[in-house]
């Protein structure tokens, strides 16, 4: 410490500075409570912790409530307490002091006439701080002394001497520091010491609790979600909170004032601007009304916007005041909300042709920086939608619109956009933004405008050369996405072999930024082909986007593929594995609980038509309905087959054919036919035929459907037997080839027609054995409604003639879950093992772990490796669950 000269003799007492001029008495006082003033235990508990430590720092913003907590809390204190508010900081050490030393007599803290009093305004001596440090260190109780306003003392030599006094003082003194800024005092010592309290401007906000008592201070009484608004506005600062309340008060409707007032148009703005933007230099102003545009920046931004280079210099400083500036972490910075409204609005009547500019800019860098959200969103507040389209499309980021957290936000901020921009990026934009909501038309229009326009062009939309093939690889993302909604599949073929051209010339770092881009493309591709009976190379391209990776981008595109595929397991015939598929679709909530249900699509169609088969009705109408959403109808002509071809089924189960016929018979528009739908939809309407005894109306229609699927080929069988033709029904049974790709849900019934024609030649034995072949396969899979759907033959067998002979245990529609609310009881998702179900078979006989393995002659961690393997199979995590469960698959 640099310590001045002199022999600092003066009277003891003196009711005048160094200089002659009397003391300024509101320096000493300990600032009033204003009536509606909340004291805040949490924050006085604090403090009086403070008094373990010699030195205690309040720093917060303008306004934080620092002063007032600080007087609310002297008020409470037992020991002498001197106040002093350091307003003549700048007159000089010796002032300072003089000052120090009258509020330690105004407190009646006696300092003897040794000590003496500062000669000299400048400076003080430093004998005079020995001695004061001396008296101090002799009390046996501590005085403390609090200096508000300690960010005026910027002399460095009297931080010094200040922090010299503490440390002679001992236990004699306790410092607290009230300041906007961070102290002169190395801070950093006394942290590493444990000799410092800190009370922050974060701990100083108001809580939610602590605003809604200052509100009903103010006779305000809000519901707590306005309080929660209006604290998350302020950031709970003490005095936006007070001056909001305050105006409020005056207002008619005070909750909607709270809810929405202009900040640029409150006290708060002549608050802010007076105590926090005029005391900055202009520099500082400037850097303040020019990052105001932004949501967040960071040094290296807000140069792009000053032109200048000493941003990290000014923003350091500006958080270091507390100058409402926030530091979020990783050299990156926000404005306090209601400080950057009003720095808005003062750049707006200050400047009013800068703002756009500012934004302007702020896309530019921020899309370089990788920030494509940030870049779209300043673009388009400058409305410069030629610029907001084009980063989308050169960063191949079209394929957001479709898919992300993000895609709602994107087709909201673009439906801004006017008709004035007219570039194929625009152009694609609108496409993309169209598309989404299934309007083709409207999207296949601007589709064709942008693909006229990039044909004639060697450049990118945006100016980049190297976007040009990111903008066509967009254009064959949407092509093959028409010909998914359209139904033509030749289309889609097209376009993705032009994609295939096209992608080796985009960046990888697109590619790899975007991979939602080629799932999307592939997705719509399987779909297509789909549509159009190629089942190995739909599964092809569908299997690749599941396989891709688990990223978030391609989430929704993997769900899509996994409904797909689900699909076509179905239509296949089969059902268990349809159902794992589909439910693969969404994930557990916890790992003990089951999953979900799946939302509106494929997915929960499958999940209905597996129910059906299973003639677990009620189930399958839940799921069903899950499937449709009224605000969106299905997207493509797949959706709309499924659901058409589901719904019949359900509808001939509930034993009205007459229903079933109209919802097999709704079109589907598409360009061209699908084989499996036109021979699904057959197949509901010729079991229609039959359910009203009209089996030559139900021949006729099957004759028409396509020759080689085999579920035309079993209902034209029982068509045919049904019209008293069963050597034609032979026929078409032996049409079909075994293969390994048609699964029980067909060849159940295959057997089952088999066996009837066995019965009716007589030859019972055979039947029994076709029956019980039957039974086999479907209790795998657990199906009951080829048997429902076989007729009153099967009742007839002989009781044990088979020690299959009994149908597959499940819900009938009576007691299946309820659509009211009821659990839908998750399926197996793999099927247990032998070892598993001997496991499983003894829980059920009340066996103890120790008696399951000797029984089974394993040891007992073996049991329990099987029983954990079972329970996660099984979605239950107890061992009466697992029994209960078991039961509910017929497994017991």
């Amino acid at each position: 410490m640099a310590v001045p000269r002199g022999n600092g003799r003066a009277p003891a007492t003196s009711h005048a500075d160094p200089r002659g001029d009397p003391f300024l008495r509101t320096q000493f006082a300990v600032p009033a409570r204003p009536a509606t003033y909340l004291r805040r235990d949490r924050l006085g508990a604090h403090l009086d912790e403070a008094l373990l430590t010699p030195l205690t720092v309040l720093h917060g913003a303008a306004g934080a409530g620092k002063t007032l907590l600080a007087a609310d809390w002297a008020s409470t204190r037992h020991e002498p307490v001197a106040w002093l508010t350091a307003q003549v900081a700048d007159k000089g050490g010796g002032t300072f002091w003089a000052y120090v030393l009258e509020a330690l007599r105004l407190a009646r803290v006696p300092v003897s006439a040794d000590v003496g009093l500062p000669a000299e305004a400048g400076r003080a001596d430093d004998r005079l701080l020995t001695r004061l440090a001396a008296e101090l260190s002799s009390r046996d109780t501590p005085v403390v002394l609090i200096i508000d306003e300690f960010d005026r003392v910027t002399d460095p030599e009297v931080a010094d001497q200040l922090e010299f006094v503490l440390q002679q003082a001992l236990h004699g003194m306790r410092l607290v520091l009230v300041t906007r800024t961070e102290p002169l005092l190395p801070l950093h010592r006394h942290r590493v010491a444990g000799t410092v309290t800190e009370i922050r401007n974060a701990e100083l906000a108001f809580t939610p609790r602590e605003a809604n008592a200052l509100l009903a201070l103010h006779g305000l009484r809000l519901p707590a979600d306005d309080v929660d608004a209006l604290v998350e506005r302020t950031r709970g600062w003490a005095a936006g909170l007070r001056l909001c309340a305050l105006a409020a008060r005056a207002e008619p409707d005070p909750r909607t004032f709270l809810k929405e007032f202009e900040a640029d148009r409150t006290t708060i703005a002549d608050f802010l601007l007076a105590e926090v933007l005029k005391r900055q230099t202009a520099e500082t102003q400037d850097l303040l009304l020019r990052v105001s545009v932004l949501g967040r920046f960071c040094p290296d931004l807000a140069n792009a916007l000053t032109g200048r280079t000493d941003a990290e210099r000014v923003l350091a400083a500006l958080h270091g005041q507390n100058a409402f500036v926030e530091y979020l972490g990783h050299a990156w910075f926000r404005l306090h909300p209601l400080f950057g409204e009003i720095l808005r609005a003062h750049l707006r009547v200050r400047s009013p042709e800068l703002e756009a500019e500012l934004h302007r800019r702020a896309a530019r860098w921020l899309r370089r920086s990788g920030s494509l959200g940030e870049a779209l969103g300043h673009a388009a507040a400058a409305d410069d939608w030629e610029t907001a389209a084009g980063a989308v499309v050169g960063d191949l980021a079209l394929g957001e619109v479709f898919t992300g957290l993000h895609s709602g936000d994107l087709v909201q901020l673009f439906s801004r956009m006017g008709p004035e921009p007219t570039g194929p990026a625009a152009d694609l934009v609108r496409a993309a933004c169209a598309l989404s909501r299934c309007e083709v038309t409207r999207g296949s229009a601007r589709l064709r405008r942008a693909v006229q326009a990039l044909a004639s062009r060697a450049g990118s939309p945006d100016g980049d050369p190297s976007g040009l093939a990111a903008a066509r690889l967009s254009c064959a993302l949407l092509e093959t996405l028409v010909a998914r909604l359209t139904g033509a599949p030749g289309r889609a073929e097209r376009a993705a072999r032009f994609a295939e051209q096209v992608r080796r010339e985009v960046p990888d770092t697109l590619l790899e930024a975007h991979p939602e881009l080629m799932a999307l493309l592939l997705t719509h591709l399987g779909s297509a082909r789909l549509w159009a009976g190629r089942v190995r190379a739909a599964r092809a391209a569908l299997t690749t986007v599941v396989d891709s990776g688990g990223t978030a981008a391609t989430a929704q595109a993997r769900r899509e593929c996994l409904g797909h595929l689900a699909l076509i397991d179905y239509l296949k015939g089969w059902p268990g594995r349809a159902e794992r598929k589909a439910w693969a679709t969404v994930a557990p909530l916890d790992q003990d609980g089951p999953p979900p249900p799946p939302g509106p699509g494929l997915a929960s169609l499958v999940l209905a038509a597996v129910a059906v088969e299973r003639d677990e009705l009620d189930r399958a109408q839940a799921f069903l309905e899950a499937a449709v959403d009224a605000r969106h109808p299905a997207p493509d002509p797949v959706t709309q087959a499924g659901r058409a071809i589901v719904t019949g089924r359900m509808l001939l189960a509930r034993g009205d054919p007459q229903a079933a016929l109209e919802a097999a018979d709704r079109a589907v528009v598409a360009d061209v036919a699908s084989p499996w739908a036109a021979a699904h939809a057959a197949s509901v309407a010729a079991a229609a035929h039959l359910a009203e005894s009209r089996p030559e109306t139900a021949v006729k229609l099957l004759e028409d459907a396509p020759a080689d699927e085999p579920v035309c080929l079993v209902g034209a069988a029982q068509a045919q037997l049904a019209a008293g033709r069963p050597g034609a029904a032979a026929e078409l049974l032996d049409r079909i080839r075994p293969q390994g790709d048609i699964g029980p849900a067909i060849t159940v019934r295959v057997a089952l027609v088999r066996a009837r024609l066995a019965g009716e030649d007589g030859d019972h034995a055979a039947q029994h054995a076709l029956v019980s072949r039957a039974l086999r396969e479907a209790r795998r899979e657990r199906l009951r409604r080829p048997f429902v759907d076989a007729g009153p033959w099967l009742p007839t067998l002989p009781p044990g003639a088979s020690a299959e002979g009994r149908l597959p245990r499940g819900s009938t529609g009576r007691d299946s879950p309820a659509r009211g609310g009821q659990r839908v009881v998750p399926p197996v998702y793999e099927e247990l093992t032998g070892r598993e179900r001997d496991v499983v078979r003894r829980l059920a006989q009340m066996m103890s772990t120790e008696e399951i393995a000797a029984d089974l002659y394993v040891s007992v961690n073996t049991v329990k490796t099987h029983l954990k393997s079972a329970y996660r199979k099984l979605a239950v995590n107890r061992r009466q669950d697992a029994v209960r469960r078991a039961r509910e698959l017929g497994l017991l």
